[in-house]
């Protein structure tokens, strides 16, 4: 499974970020490649200027195409998520998210930030073509408190909520897996091909 993790915090350490992480590394054991694009490290005058062709975009937009799970993570301000995570997106192609899995994270100072998940965010995956968005994963400041060495550490409630939605997208991406391939066994030029022994186009 390939896996990218999307974070749109302009902070290098953060709550979003912290519950990226930790998602990240709960699906470590089933992932076969595991990249993080941290959009406050690409090249601001690229991204910006939509600079298509500058080779730090066009390799953080092939993580993106080459991914089968999208995770993005993002902080909410003023009930919108950040302008830095739009921008990236915004150099999607349409389709970008096409026959992929995604599942938002975010943290905000209440619950009321909430909304913003369903009435900003979500539409704009559903747009790039994301083939299915999980219920996000919201934790308010107090639910992912500051912490002496690891920065910031989200609460054992959070890491349960986070549990349950990983398991939710694993189990989600491998039925379309099997999906996809008992619907690939059955394709009539596969089976012509392995009859008469030609190779597959």
């Amino acid at each position: 499974m390939k896996i990218v993790g999307i974070l749109g915090s302009p902070a290098a350490s953060s709550r979003s970020n912290s519950l990226l992480q930790l998602a990240q590394a709960r699906l470590q054991p089933v992932a076969s490649s595991l990249h993080t694009i941290a959009v406050r490290d690409l090249p601001a005058e690229a991204l910006l200027h939509a600079q298509f062709d500058h080779p730090v975009i066009q390799q953080a937009l092939q993580h993106v195409r080459e991914a089968q799970v999208v995770l993005v993570a993002t902080p909410i301000y003023k009930a919108a998520y950040s302008g830095l995570l739009k921008a990236f997106l915004d150099l999607l192609p349409q389709d970008g998210l096409r026959d992929k899995t995604v599942l938002p994270l975010a943290t905000g100072g209440s619950i009321a930030h909430l909304l913003a998940l369903d009435y900003a965010l979500k539409p704009v995956l559903s747009v790039l073509g994301a083939r299915l968005i999980l219920d996000p994963v919201f934790a308010t400041d107090a639910q992912i408190p500051r912490h002496e060495t690891l920065g910031y550490a989200p609460s054992p409630e959070v890491r349960e909520r986070l549990d349950r939605s990983l398991q939710a997208l694993t189990d989600r991406v491998d039925d379309f897996a099997r999906h996809s391939g008992a619907a690939r066994e059955r394709d009539p030029l596969l089976v012509r091909n392995r009859a008469t022994g030609a190779a597959p186009h």
